[in-house]
């Protein structure tokens, strides 16, 4: 069995662009207003901030999602061969499309709320997994 081969660098550097994509979108004059009034928060309901355990999990989870891209990627060259960055930004979008995004639209779709959220969940799961798949295109292993 071959196991992919994965520049740790390139994980860790998708995981701060995760956390740079976070910081921009749901900055209030970007797509945090707008998402607050969709998911039915307010100024004084976002007040008392996430606890501090939620930004661990934030990490954990966007190093989980850049590992397997990462090695995701590193399968696809393997199989297609050609532009390690083409690659790995195609594998990010098949992946967004198949998991990520047909996923949410299920769980939106019994979500008291509906769609309303949808799309900033969409787009934001978009940005941060193309911007992942950039740095670990640009950084390939070996």
């Amino acid at each position: 069995m071959t196991v992919p081969e994965i520049n740790y660098l390139a994980v860790v550097g998708a995981v701060v662009a995760s956390m740079v994509v976070g910081f921009v979108y749901y900055h209030p004059k970007v797509m945090g207003s707008r998402w607050m009034r969709a998911i039915g928060h307010d100024e004084e309901s976002m007040s008392g901030g996430a606890g501090s355990w939620v930004y661990g999990v934030v990490l954990v989870s966007s190093f989980v999602t850049a590992w397997v891209l990462a090695g995701a990627a590193w399968l696809a060259q393997q199989f297609y061969g050609g532009s390690f960055l083409v690659n790995s930004l195609v594998t990010g979008l098949i992946l967004w499309l198949g998991f990520t995004a047909a996923r949410v639209v299920v769980h939106d779709g019994f979500d008291p709320r509906g769609f309303r959220v949808t799309p900033y969940t969409l787009l934001n799961g978009f940005v941060t997994v193309l911007a992942m798949a950039l740095v670990i295109g640009l950084l390939p292993p070996g």
